[in-house]
């Protein structure tokens, strides 16, 4: 399985959007700060994944929501979590 994740860091409440094999694995490393993009938002709340069950996929769907409009669909589905209630 592949996973497409969305991280929100408590510090500027910036996103962050990735894929990987092993989500678990993946936000430890993001929290420990052995990414060197997200080490200086650190920490982070995992807030939204999606499992897929190949590669292709999930890097299709990851590089959809690094995009304008996956980005609003991100922000639409988000809203409330975000703390952006219109």
């Amino acid at each position: 399985m592949y996973f497409v994740y969305i991280l929100q860091s408590e510090k500027n409440k910036s996103l962050y959007i990735g894929y990987t094999e092993n989500i678990f694995k993946r936000f430890k490393e993001h929290n420990e700060g052995k990414s060197k993009s997200t080490k200086p938002f650190k920490p982070y709340n995992l807030i939204f994944y999606e499992a897929f069950l190949n590669q292709k996929d999930a890097k299709a769907r990851e590089e959809y929501f690094k995009s304008g409009w996956g980005f609003r669909s991100i922000k639409k589905m988000l809203k409330n979590y975000l703390g952006q209630g219109k």
